[in-house]
């Protein structure tokens, strides 16, 4: 019974065919984060028709700044993950329990620096994004509050980062089914039914973060290959590799962040109904964007555990692979966007019918220009995450700076003569741009050097 075990929990990337792998690994984190992309969806929505234009409008207003901490941290936690993968492709479990051990330790000093820092922030950049007047307050308050859930934010990942690196994606998914629902119902119960408001959105939230670090943490101490009992013992070489990773990786983030808010504060220039529709557009662009974040971790542990093995004839076609999963995915979505967003749309949004119908209207000219580069989002994932399974963190930082660079540029010069479209332009343009980047990286590094060489 405990070999049967084993072997459910446990996936070696390293043998099998590629593809097959990257689904079967893919489908139970695409479900968790379409899960967890369907409470904030149902969040929006809630907000938007109990409590209003206003509350969605300051919802809109604090997405890149939410973006901004919480993906930083899904990025640092991520790049830990890969030292794991390559400990265990390897079989070195001894490196893998340090890996833990230590990335535990590192976790915690950020949690605390990161829920501080968060605080201070809130207004100060509330401001800078001129965010108005009339949706200052309500902003405020419900980022002020998601904030405090930072730590568990730190340890959720963490967790979810120790399952994926030995190839488990199961009790992630498990983790935010049950989070998910629990915030879904929470959300109906605060804002609804008791009336807190915007803040009680936030509040279900936070519990729903705390359930799913619980149900990580219980679920970990049966996993007999890691007893980091056995490993107690500070190394500041691990510790090092770690944060070399996990800081270019929350750097990426960081600088995609800081994007998105010059981006934003040009949307808050354009008035609360396109802020509303857009607002809207960006929650369904979400939910359909999450199966090409589930691809890229996918691709993070294949890469890892097989450049851990010495697997270097596999990298290539793991590559294929992905990218055509990818296309395939991302055209599907792109339908989905063409044929239903407008009726989509039309849940979030409360008002008279010419406020309504000028927010679609805004926010499906959105659409229709995501859903036709849809691929190119999806695409630039998986090389992204190919190339970070490789230990290789500084590129995909780079092709950040060129989001960065193209999403800022369209949005504050070219706004001045195309209006609302340079925002969706520059999107579109952030993802090509990335993509081209790292094609060349592919075709000149790490094709001609890295695959010629097998043994890694």
């Amino acid at each position: 019974m405990k070999n049967k075990a084993k072997k459910i929990i446990i996936k070696d990337m390293t043998i099998g065919t590629p593809w097959i792998l990257l689904v079967k690994f893919a489908f139970p984190l695409m479900v968790g984060n379409i899960l967890q992309q369907v409470y904030t969806f149902i969040d929006t929505l809630v907000v938007g028709q109990v409590l209003g234009i206003n509350a969605l409008a300051a919802i809109g207003v604090t997405e890149w700044m939410i973006f901004f901490m919480f993906a930083s941290i899904q990025g640092i936690v991520q790049g830990f993950s890969i030292i794991m993968a390559q400990a265990f492709g390897a079989k070195d479990y001894k490196k893998l329990n340090a890996a833990v051990y230590n990335g535990s330790y590192l976790i915690f000093i950020m949690m605390i620096g990161f829920t501080i820092a968060g605080q201070l922030m809130v207004n100060p950049v509330l401001r800078l994004l001129h965010t108005p007047d009339e949706i200052m307050g309500l902003a405020s308050d419900y980022l002020r509050l998601l904030y405090m859930g930072i730590p568990l934010t730190f340890i959720y990942n963490f967790l979810a980062a120790i399952f994926r690196s030995i190839g488990n994606s199961k009790i992630p998914l498990q983790a935010i089914a049950i989070s998910s629902v629990e915030n879904i119902v929470l959300d109906i119960l605060f804002v609804y039914k008791f009336g807190w408001g915007i803040e009680g959105a936030a509040i279900g939230t936070i519990l729903a973060m705390l359930t799913s670090a619980i149900y990580c943490f219980i679920k970990l101490r049966k996993f007999e290959i890691l007893n980091i009992r056995k490993n107690k013992k500070i190394e500041y070489s691990i510790m090092a590799e770690q944060l070399k990773l996990g800081l270019l990786m929350g750097m990426q983030n960081v600088i995609t962040s800081v994007g998105g808010l010059v981006v934003q504060s040009v949307i808050n220039g354009f008035g609360i109904i396109f802020i509303a529709g857009y607002t809207a557009a960006n929650k369904l662009y979400g939910l359909l964007e999450t199966a090409a974040g589930s691809y890229g971790y996918a691709m993070n542990t294949f890469v890892g555990q097989n450049k851990g093995a010495g697997r270097g004839d596999r990298l290539k076609t793991g590559l294929i692979s992905g990218n055509i999963l990818g296309m395939i995915t991302a055209y599907g979505m792109s339908a989905i966007m063409l044929l239903f967003g407008r009726q989509i749309l039309r849940c979030f949004i409360s008002g008279s019918p010419d406020v309504v119908d000028a927010a679609i209207q805004n926010g499906y000219q959105f659409l229709q220009i995501l859903s036709v580069f849809f691929p190119c989002l999806y695409v630039l994932y998986i090389v992204r995450a190919w190339v970070q399974g490789m230990g290789d963190s500084i590129w995909p930082m780079i092709s950040s700076i060129v989001q960065l660079v193209m999403r800022v540029g369209f949005a504050l010069i070219l706004s001045k003569y195309i209006g609302q479209g340079a925002v969706y332009w520059g999107e579109i343009s952030a993802w090509i741009g990335a993509d081209i980047l790292l094609y060349f990286v592919y075709r000149t590094y790490i094709k001609n050097t890295v695959l010629k060489n097998s043994s890694l």
